[in-house]
């Protein structure tokens, strides 16, 4: 294999290493892989995602930026076996460069798929109701956000080169910001073998990102109010770059996900032969030798029942036991090397100061056999089990990371005892309580939810559906509190919020509307032929209205109904037992009679643009409607949301009025329409 040149890519072209390059090394053998470095011009990059790739991205609706997302995980996933083979270099087995790889081209697919569901087709997020801020209803305000007019710089770490950079572009992208990635060096060569296909996919604008291979040289100073920076890594790597002054002077955003002492809790219920205790065991030995430990999320700290104390270490150092270390291109081999050989005398060291407070009970790193490779030349390590007697006057168990395959059991007297252990951390992104009792998992969460990112409660019931303690998930938020960075990646839409500015709108409900692309209640309307019903969803904007009706209610209407469907409520039924109701004035009609004359007063009944009627959103009964009330109903085109090649969603205001004018129900209808 020839020596790799781990290019930059800037101002939309590559940039091949200079002057005093670093050597990057196989964790496999030691030998010389990769070759990174050079000078880039840094201001430059920041004008060109700014003036260049902002501009772009930001006139692309939500829908535009998720559909090239969806193509863009389609390309690299035809493409992802290139990637495995460079992945065996960084220590990884298959299975380890799956949840990085794979993991991140799902990632990929997740945040387009959300987006698509969950954003508008606009450029504009409406975020939150709509406020009245007057009584007349002429003055009102809304949230909106829209993208910052910025660059995201992501500085990723080493142990997951290719889920680390995607799951940070994902949300980037999709909220409309410009990034320039910069991956940890001991593993950059993967990182940018995926970059490279994503240039090449031809799929994003230019200027959408960047790639720097080295250092980051004075690209903080230059950020402004507009800029964000998403770190993962050390804690104190991470309180360096927060400390610059420029990100201190302009508020530069600073997300963070840094390393923790993330801890997972064998239930008081989940005795030895329970199906929780057989979890636990087997969530434990996977946390301690799935990438050989350097994960963010891994298992740290392994939090016990005392009498169950000795039971778990007996099960777990025999699963242990039966893990294959070595080359991880072997079939046998279960799990493979760390990064480099700096990780592994890094690991060995944080071991030896754990080891001032607990025993060693499995794991000798100076006698352990490796399948398929030369252990004096590559960074292999076994996993090192601990024992600590006393927890509670630990002090370096609960603030030193040995960011490899290493982990201590610690005994605890109750369940209280237990949380307090996990919180003695201060803060990380996940915590797990293996339980079937959901009074145990409810005091889990009161006692230490403020302390940890993500909860994960597994059992019986959850079984191989559970994605496990150490995975996160595009839908869920990974971040946590404290030393764990006080940040939130992900989250499903929440990530995309960090690219993007929260702004207050207050203006005249035609200003709203004309703003958010959506009808607020107070904005001029549009009557006018043909029906909305026969318009293709291209030909229908926010607005468009129909009224319609009367049509009076009468006794007959409401007992017939009530006796086609069953519903024989007495308020509808019983005239004494009505009027008795504090809320009725005597019998009234059924909700659902409403709704069923609203839709045959609105309804187009022949074929056309309108492909189905499926659903109702926040459906309300202002005022009872009586026998002889008559009832007339407004449609209006509230919103256009997601949309394919054939049709689009179309999200419409009903409102149900009386004689009076007075409005007596309140509806959204969701309709699919042919484009």
């Amino acid at each position: 294999m020839s020596i790799i040149p781990v290019n930059s890519f800037a101002l939309d072209r590559w940039i091949a290493p200079s002057g005093d390059t670093a050597k990057l090394r196989s964790a496999i053998d030691g030998r010389v892989v990769a070759e990174i470095g050079g000078r880039l011009d840094f201001a430059a990059m920041a004008d060109h995602a700014r003036r260049v790739g902002g501009p772009a991205l930001r006139a692309m609706t939500f829908h535009d930026r998720a559909f090239a997302l969806k193509a863009l995980a389609q390309h690299l996933n035809e493409r992802r076996e290139a990637l495995y083979e460079l992945s065996y270099e960084t220590g990884a087995t298959k299975p380890d460069s799956m949840i990085d790889i794979d993991g991140g081209i799902g990632t990929l697919f997740v945040y387009s798929s959300k987006a698509r569901r969950e954003l508008p087709d606009d450029s504009v997020l409406v975020e939150g109701a709509l406020e009245q801020l007057s009584r007349s209803g002429r003055f009102v305000g809304q949230h909106v956000a829209t993208p910052l007019q910025g660059v995201a710089v992501h500085i990723n770490a080493f142990n997951f080169p290719v889920w680390g950079m995607l799951e940070k572009l994902a949300p980037t992208l999709i909220a409309g910001v410009p990034a320039i990635v910069k991956p940890a060096s001991a593993t950059a060569w993967l990182a940018e073998a995926c970059f490279r296909m994503i240039v090449e996919s031809g799929l994003l604008p230019e200027g959408a990102v960047q790639f720097i291979a080295g250092s980051t040289g004075d690209l903080l100073d230059r950020l402004t109010g507009q800029d964000v920076v998403s770190f993962t890594g050390s804690a104190s790597t991470a309180a360096m770059l927060r400390s610059n002054p420029t990100i201190i002077g302009n508020s530069v955003r600073f997300i963070a996900e840094q390393d923790s002492l993330n801890a997972s809790i064998l239930g008081p219920d989940a005795a030895p032969g329970t199906p929780e205790f057989e979890a636990f065991i087997k969530e434990a030995h996977r946390e301690m030798t799935a990438k050989a430990g350097q994960k963010c999320t891994a298992i740290r700290r392994i939090i016990v029942p005392a009498q169950s104390r000795d039971a778990v270490i007996e099960a777990l150092a025999e699963r242990l036991g039966k893990t294959v270390i070595g080359n991880p291109r072997a079939e046998n081999v279960r799990m493979g090397a760390l990064a480099s050989l700096a990780q592994r005398a890094d690991v060995l060291e944080k071991a030896g100061i754990l080891a001032g407070e607990a025993k060693r009970v499995f794991g000798d790193p100076d006698a352990f056999k490796v399948e398929g490779a030369d252990a004096g030349k590559g960074a292999f390590l076994p996993p090192m089990l601990f024992s600590c007697e006393d927890p509670d006057g630990a002090e370096r168990l609960h603030s030193v990371e040995a960011f490899g395959p290493v982990s201590t059991v610690m005994p605890y007297r109750d369940l209280g005892h237990a949380l307090a252990l996990a919180n003695r951390g201060g803060g990380s992104l996940v915590a797990s309580v293996f339980t079937h009792d959901p009074a145990v998992a409810r005091e889990a969460v009161l006692g230490a939810g403020a302390f940890h990112g993500r909860l994960y409660f597994a059992n019986r019931d959850t079984g191989k559906e559970a994605t496990g303690h150490g995975s996160p998930l595009p839908h869920m938020v990974h971040g946590g509190p404290g030393r764990a960075g006080g940040g939130e990646e992900m989250g499903g839409m929440r990530g995309v919020m960090h690219y993007m500015q929260r702004t207050a709108i207050q203006g005249s409900p035609d200003i709203i509307a004309g703003i958010t692309g959506r009808y607020v209640p107070g904005a001029a309307t549009v009557e006018k032929e043909p029906h909305p019903f026969r318009l293709s969803f291209g030909e229908l904007h926010p607005g468009r209205t129909l009224w319609a009706g009367p049509r009076t209610v009468t006794l007959e209407d409401i007992e017939h109904f009530a006796t086609f469907t069953g519903d024989t409520f007495y308020a509808h039924m019983d005239e004494e037992a009505a009027a008795a109701n504090p809320f009725f004035p005597g019998r009234v009609a059924h909700g659902y009679l409403i709704l069923s004359f609203a839709a045959g007063l609105f309804v187009e009944p022949a074929p056309g643009p309108v492909l189905a009627n499926y659903g109702l959103d926040n459906l309300r009964f202002m005022k009872p409607v009586s026998p002889g009330d008559s009832l007339k109903v407004r449609l209006t085109v509230k919103q256009k949301t997601r949309r394919n090649d054939d049709y689009g969603e179309v999200r419409w205001d009903v409102g149900v009025y009386n004689q009076d004018g007075e409005q007596v129900a309140g509806y959204e209808l969701l309709t699919m329409n042919a484009m």
